[in-house]
């Protein structure tokens, strides 16, 4: 099981538009960076619009970013898409053999090690911004 991938498509977004700020880029042209459907990034940038990320001109107008992308963490965006609820990214399977001894325990012994893992990914994504991406990009980027 993997993370939804509409993290790694909101931060696709919020780079792109950090790198091209003052441009308004619409959902089609975003849509090909990302190599997806338009409608896919609409919907992405209506979440990021929600967490006060993204601004949106109605019609053609496209999607600008509201604040620097210094100010923008991954886990700020983890949190806008809605990829899992807090203490949610691990499930436990369901119905453990309750005459077993570890299917008795198994929640238990391991809700306290999976809430751990969370936020110590959460603390990694809270200290990563758009910004900081954008840098790596650009050091990427061979000067023409």
């Amino acid at each position: 099981m993997k993370i939804s991938s509409r993290f790694s498509v909101a931060v696709h977004i919020l780079c792109l538009l950090g790198m091209n700020r003052g441009e308004h880029q619409t959902s089609e042209w975003i849509a090909g960076s990302v190599n997806t459907n338009p409608v896919v990034i609409r919907r992405l940038i209506g979440m990021l619009k929600k967490a006060n990320m993204v601004q949106v001109r109605a019609g053609t107008g496209g999607a600008t970013l509201m604040k620097e992308p210094s100010n923008i963490t991954l886990l700020d965006v983890y949190q806008a898409v809605e990829v899992v609820g807090e203490g949610e990214l691990f499930h436990m399977h369901e119905n453990p053999n309750p005459e077993c001894l570890i299917g008795a325990n198994i929640q238990n012994v391991l809700e306290g090690v999976l809430g751990r893992a969370q936020s110590a990914m959460e603390r990694v994504l809270a200290g990563i911004t758009i910004e900081m991406l954008i840098e790596d990009f650009r050091e990427r980027t061979p000067l023409s």
